[in-house]
């Protein structure tokens, strides 16, 4: 779970930054784009780099979600009487969040490929424009596309929010004060995260980018 979960957060810092890039100007981020597509040449050929990546990711991702099935079941295996009378605390709320959470970022994920990676659902839908992409995806009368994309990223947020308190917490956080640290400090992360991925679709918005 611990593996798996600090991959597939690497990768959202990774592609976060590069997704910043946006506001260095249309050349700068066409290039860079280009660049992600050339990574590994002449060892690899084509867009290999990116396939692997895309590889690893997937795989990331079943395992997460095989490793939370497996701690849930031997949660719940480990208490097979449910308490009278159970609090709303930090597991339930996770829960909570995670069941529509999950929805909606896998229907996100779904359509984030058919959309800036295959193109097939995107205004321009040219791989040789990526910066075009961008900007006609989250353009103003696609305002419904910028509200899915705010539901999605904030789902992200919740989760990374709980996932990072729990990684603190196995590492040792333990004492109250280190909990107060603990919280604090994986609130930050997934405010920034989302912060730094919805910048973007938001400055397209309302013109900042264009």
């Amino acid at each position: 779970m611990a593996v798996t979960g600090i991959l597939l957060a690497l990768f959202l810092i990774a592609h976060m930054l590069g997704n910043l890039k946006v506001f260095t100007g249309e050349t700068s981020f066409d290039h860079y784009a280009h660049w992600l597509r050339d990574i590994g040449k002449p060892l690899l050929p084509g867009v290999w780099f990116l396939w692997i990546l895309r590889t690893v990711l997937v795989v990331a991702v079943v395992a997460h979600i095989v490793a939370a099935t497996v701690l849930a079941r031997r949660a719940r295996a480990a208490r097979p009487v449910k308490y009278a009378h159970r609090k709303k605390v930090n597991g339930s709320y996770a829960a909570r969040t995670m069941r529509w959470g999950g929805v909606i970022i896998l229907l996100f994920v779904i359509y984030h490929l058919l959309d800036l990676t295959t193109g097939a659902l995107n205004p321009v839908g040219d791989a040789s424009k990526p910066y075009g992409n961008v900007v006609a995806d989250f353009a103003p009368e696609r305002w419904y596309v910028t509200l899915f994309y705010t539901l999605a990223i904030l789902a992200v947020g919740f989760h990374l929010r709980h996932g990072a308190f729990s990684a603190f917490r196995s590492l040792g956080q333990q004492t109250p004060r280190g909990e107060r640290r603990a919280r604090t400090a994986a609130l930050i992360f997934a405010v920034l995260l989302c912060a730094g991925y919805l910048v973007v679709p938001f400055a397209v918005l309302t013109g900042l980018v264009s």
